[in-house]
């Protein structure tokens, strides 16, 4: 790993973490809020590639686990895993590998931008969404006993945002690559 290397997942982990301390929107429907995290997440697979925005979120989840509060609302420490959001903070890690996995198949050098684009939506789509969602979902059923049905359907007021933030995410990805390409490690 290079000093480049490092400073670039020090750089993401930290926008995850501003992105994380824009105030959540709480819906009411299921106990976790709207946030900006995943945006940041997508943001971290889709640029830096599996490795690397793995382990930007791995180092947002050590700032929170350790106790700093960077988690919307302030929160911070081991007993967020024990609540209904654990699940998605967890998934979070899996899918900024995922993005990155899939955006270094999809994407390379002399696509349009129209596809470079869809490419990074699908990545973000099945990162930032789907793998974050597989994981969140389950933990919130088990931690909150709502049961699957209002767990998974709770949840899906969510797609709509997500979808959303897939999109400014594959957007910027690909403008920021055209501008600065750099390997997705």
């Amino acid at each position: 790993m290079t000093t480049k290397d490092v400073v670039l997942i020090a750089l993401f982990a930290a926008l995850i973490v501003i992105l994380s301390l824009m105030p959540p929107i709480p819906l009411g429907i299921v106990p976790v809020p709207i946030t900006l995290q995943t945006l940041g997440v997508m943001l971290a697979g889709a640029m830096l590639g599996p490795w690397r925005g793995l382990l930007a979120c791995l180092l947002y989840m050590l700032l929170w686990m350790i106790g700093l509060p960077v988690l919307p609302a302030g929160r911070g420490g081991l007993g967020v895993l024990a609540g209904p959001t654990g699940g998605f903070l967890v998934g979070m890690v899996l899918g900024a590998f995922v993005v990155g996995w899939i955006a270094r198949r999809l994407t390379r050098p002399g696509l349009t931008i129209t596809r470079q684009t869809a490419s990074y939506f699908v990545a973000c789509l099945v990162g930032g969404v789907l793998v974050v969602y597989a994981v969140g979902i389950p933990w919130l059923n088990a931690v909150t006993g709502l049961g699957w049905q209002k767990a998974f359907f709770g949840s899906m007021v969510f797609v709509p945002g997500d979808a959303i933030k897939a999109l400014v995410a594959a957007y910027v990805a690909t403008q920021v690559r055209r501008a600065w390409p750099m390997p997705l490690k």
